[in-house]
């Protein structure tokens, strides 16, 4: 009954969509025809946003991949202590706890007409921000966390033992680093820079705010066509467009990666040597890097808290409140909604990660395979793809859903659940079934066995899923962006809205009260993570990686 249940609403909420998303392409009239969706993409202007948002996410992928590495090397490799390790961290989650397109705000108030930097400490006139520059340095710094966070456990799991051995037999340092280390983290290497490149290629805020006209980009032109010129179709080419690329790097990152023998953790216990790779003149230099890009961030934010207190960044830095007012009435109803968006899709996300990863990972049922992958699909598409899915399935009888908040709790949660559900997973791989075999065993029912013994034992596994649920609901815009309504908004939305309208410093206000809320609600899930995890067990930060 369970596993029927769980089936209708993927079928719902994931298949439907993307089978409407996918027959509005391929029809035309009522008629199979790929004829005006091949026109569409034939368009000078669309493929030139094809290209351009290749080219973005390419140097996205590279620069995010490189810097991520930097950072995992650092962590990994330079002998930092706890307190510095401390400090990498919170500063690189930074970027992914916010909406992404703050520091596509803070670049404004660095680098514009009135930048900060720009025109009142350098003094220069008529500058101009946007383009594919300051896009492309947005859009690394915003999504570099995720390499790092993927990058530093494997740098962490290559036994330091190999290395050794290498050095013993007469290579240097550098030999070592080019033929050991780095080829046994190409793994990590390949799965950092597909996210980065997924990542950057659904990306529409960013270039929405940055790139201006000179560099459009195919996620911005899919929402322009939606909501400038209400073509529907034009919007569904476009975001399915995406996918091509997206697939297909996707393609080469599981060949290259399998060409190979990567395994580095074999399970026999032995004295682990201390890590030499890393020469002692060059930790320094890893930990100056690393801090420049830290303070880089660090006064991007401080800056975007600067600019909220203040009149106006630029022109009057006189003291006000006044923005904080703004958005405390003003903005209210956006505050509100989006509170109650989050509050209500964070237990329901974290029931059904909890409830699925529990019957892949122990139940026996046909399509039992079908159904992870099936629950899956929504995390592994580019959010603009999924919004427009959801904007096309739901907009119309028998199943009209848009204008409610239903419509967004669902993509939350079908979009964002599958954190837990790989935590969950990788929980009760870690737990004894015959934990549960001697409940059965002694009489008692399925549902009792799960109530009483499975979910006392994932419960750090429903708390991480509890928090990616609620940080994505507080951040994301990417999906939701087709969703919203005058009955329900969001305060993502509404960053958005003030920065076309110029209104730099409610929108400034506005992310300052988002990164205050996520902080405090994970450092609350965080405590009672700790409560309940095991020695060993991923942190909230390695989940929000994934």
């Amino acid at each position: 009954m369970t596993v029927l249940l769980l089936w209708g609403l993927l079928a719902l909420f994931v298949l439907y969509p993307l089978l409407s998303l996918l027959g509005r392409v391929a029809t035309d009239g009522g008629r199979l025809s790929l004829g005006s969706a091949l026109a569409i993409l034939a368009d000078p202007h669309q493929l030139r946003a094809f290209g351009n948002s290749l080219l973005l996410a390419m140097l996205v992928g590279l620069a995010g991949t490189a810097l991520g590495f930097l950072f995992a090397l650092t962590a990994s490799r330079a002998g930092l202590g706890r307190g510095w390790l401390g400090v990498l961290d919170a500063v690189t989650l930074l970027p992914l706890i916010s909406p992404p397109f703050t520091t596509a705000i803070a670049m404004i108030f660095s680098f514009g007409p009135r930048g900060l930097i720009t025109y009142q400490l350098l003094g220069i006139k008529g500058v101009s921000v946007y383009g594919l520059t300051t896009t492309f340095f947005s859009e690394t710094v915003t999504y570099f966390p995720i390499a790092y966070l993927t990058l530093r456990p494997v740098l962490a799991a290559i036994d330091a033992n190999v290395e050794d051995m290498a050095l013993s037999l007469g290579a240097s340092r550098a030999q070592v680093f080019r033929t050991v280390t780095v080829p046994l983290a190409i793994p990590g290497l390949a799965n950092a820079f597909l996210l980065l490149f997924a990542a950057s290629l659904a990306d529409f805020a960013t270039p929405l705010i940055l790139a201006g006209n000179a560099f459009p980009v195919l996620p911005t032109q899919a929402y322009l066509q939606i909501t400038g010129l209400f073509d529907l179709r034009g919007g569904a080419v476009l975001s399915f467009a995406l996918l091509v690329p997206a697939f297909g790097v996707y393609l080469l990152q599981r060949y290259w990666v399998s060409r190979r023998y990567y395994v580095t953790v074999s399970g026999k216990a032995g004295a682990r040597t201390a890590v030499k790779t890393v020469a002692p003149w060059l930790r320094p230099v890893l930990v100056g890097a690393c801090l420049a890009v830290a303070a880089v961030i660090a006064y991007f934010y401080a800056l975007l808290l600067y600019a909220s207190a203040v009149v106006a960044l630029g022109a009057n830095h006189a003291w006000t409140w006044r923005h904080y007012h703004v958005i405390f009435t003003e903005g209210a109803r956006a505050i509100r909604d989006t509170l109650i968006i989050a509050g209500l899709s964070m237990p329901l996300g974290g029931a059904y990660g909890v409830l699925v990863g529990y019957l892949v990972a122990r139940k026996r049922f046909p399509g039992r395979a079908a159904m992870e992958v099936v629950s899956m699909l929504n995390y592994a598409l580019p959010g603009t793809i999924v919004g427009i899915a959801y904007l096309i399935a739901f907009n119309d009888p028998p199943i009209a859903l848009t204008g409610g908040a239903l419509i967004i709790v669902a993509c939350y949660v079908f979009r964002y659940s599958p954190t837990g559900i790989r935590a969950t997973v990788a929980q009760l791989q870690q737990i004894d079934p015959s934990l549960e075999e001697a409940s059965l065993g002694l009489g008692a029912s399925s549902a009792t066995t799960f109530y009483r013994v499975t979910l006392p034992l994932v419960v750090p596994a429903f708390f991480a899923g509890l928090g990616v649920v609620f940080i994505r609901s507080m951040t994301a815009i990417s999906a939701t962006i087709f969703l919203v309504s005058i009955n329900w908004t969001l305060i993502t939305v509404r960053i958005l809205e003030n920065m076309t309208e110029l209104s730099l410093g409610p929108a400034a206000a506005f992310s300052v009260l988002v990164v205050a809320i996520v902080y405090v609600v994970i450092a609350l899930i965080g405590r009672v993570l700790r409560t309940f995890s095991a020695p060993g067990s991923a942190s909230l930060g390695s989940v929000l990686g994934g």
